[in-house]
């Protein structure tokens, strides 16, 4: 039976990768270190920001120190929420998905993003109080497609809901990236991958594979596992 539903952030809430792109490029192209939209969805996506950085400073052969990397986050971070401040619409069905879960099964978020680049987003959209438990990139030392994030998060969920039997086993997670679940296999879980940012035959390793989020409802995911 199904103990927890676990939602990744970017690509599945929120259209925030062109965002995003648009931030890391803010910060790199004055430094020489611009690449294009694809190179971003082939190689970076799905990384969070301090493995973005690295691999960007790594293909062009330069080194990255500690204090340099932190002042890039930083300022990626900057200019991320000016990108946002109008808004950012979710996707179709995604915020109904959510308030059909809430209050019956164990919840939570599971990203790569910074915390401070998803309350902004989450209040916005209505959410802020929507998930149990929210892991995020400033509290694991290794970002997807490490299964770090989604162990710390069916661990927080089985603590706070002690009698509910919450395990990686009976637990879903909802992904769309392939480093994405990668992280969610690597610790246990099945996955429901959606198409937003990678075609079907990128999504190896997922349980089931959907283009839409929109007529999914508990039920469906009950199922599942």
């Amino acid at each position: 039976m199904l103990s927890s539903v676990i939602f990744d952030f970017d690509g599945i809430i929120v259209d925030t990768e062109p965002l995003h792109y648009r931030a890391f490029q803010a910060v790199l192209e004055p430094l020489g270190l611009g690449y294009p939209w694809e190179e971003y969805v082939n190689r970076y996506m799905g990384y969070d920001d301090r493995d973005a950085f690295r691999e960007a400073y790594r293909v062009h052969g330069r080194v990255l120190a500690p204090h340099e990397l932190e002042r890039l986050i930083t300022d990626k971070a900057a200019a991320f929420q000016e990108i946002i401040a109008d808004g950012v619409p979710p996707y179709p069905g995604v915020v109904e998905l959510i308030g059909n879960i809430r209050g019956t099964l164990p919840l939570a978020l599971c990203s790569g993003a910074l915390r401070g680049d998803i309350l902004p987003i989450l209040a916005g959209l209505g959410l802020s109080d929507a998930f149990d438990v929210m892991v995020t990139a400033d509290e694991v030392a290794a970002s997807k497609p490490d299964p770090a994030s989604y162990r710390l998060a069916t661990e927080r969920l089985a603590a706070a809901f002690p009698d509910r039997g919450v395990v990686p086993a009976t637990s879903l997670a909802i992904e769309d990236t392939p480093a994405g679940i990668a992280s969610a296999t690597g610790a246990g879980m099945a996955v429901v991958a959606v198409t937003n940012s990678y075609p079907a035959d990128r999504l190896d390793g997922a349980l089931l594979v959907i283009d839409s989020l929109a007529k999914v409802r508990l039920e469906t995911l009950q199922h599942l596992v």
